[in-house]
């Protein structure tokens, strides 16, 4: 079962729907379910795999809406133009990578990728690396350092 640590303040629905009518977004459900359930925080489990080539990262902390720290439109707005359309950030590393999700109007929609911030691309998606079909699969993954 996933576990978060989160100190953020609880949101609505209504905050969600404000968040995707200003920044123009359509929110997966898996993901709007996500938010009111935690609003961001530090998963207790937070190790994934990015690919055999790429190795291993963990997720440092999920962004939420309306925090100061790790607040989810002020990522989407420092990161636009950054990762490639279709694509929300909602996490990132201690790398300075992030963990995005596909958005409601994407080829992409709900999939779970990694982009690398400091990797040369000849093409958008030379960055990304998928790393699940869905956010809870993507959850399920997440491992502990004591997990094998």
């Amino acid at each position: 079962m996933f576990k978060m640590n989160s100190e953020n303040k609880k949101i609505t629905i209504k905050d969600i729907e404000i968040f995707e009518s200003k920044h123009g977004l359509h929110l997966p459900q898996e993901y709007k379910t996500f938010l009111l359930e935690f609003n961001g925080g530090y998963p207790e489990k937070s190790n994934f795999i990015i690919s055999d080539d790429e190795g291993v990262s963990l997720v440092n902390k999920f962004y939420g809406i309306g925090e100061e720290s790790g607040d989810l439109g002020e990522t989407f707005e420092i990161l636009d133009g950054e990762i490639p359309d279709g694509f929300i950030s909602i996490a990132d590393d201690p790398a300075g990578n992030e963990i995005c999700i596909g958005t409601e109007k994407s080829e992409y929609k709900e999939k779970i990728y990694f982009w690398r911030h400091d990797m040369e691309s000849d093409s958008e998606m030379d960055n990304m690396f998928l790393l699940a079909e869905d956010l809870k699969t993507f959850l399920n993954k997440l491992y502990g350092d004591n997990d094998e």
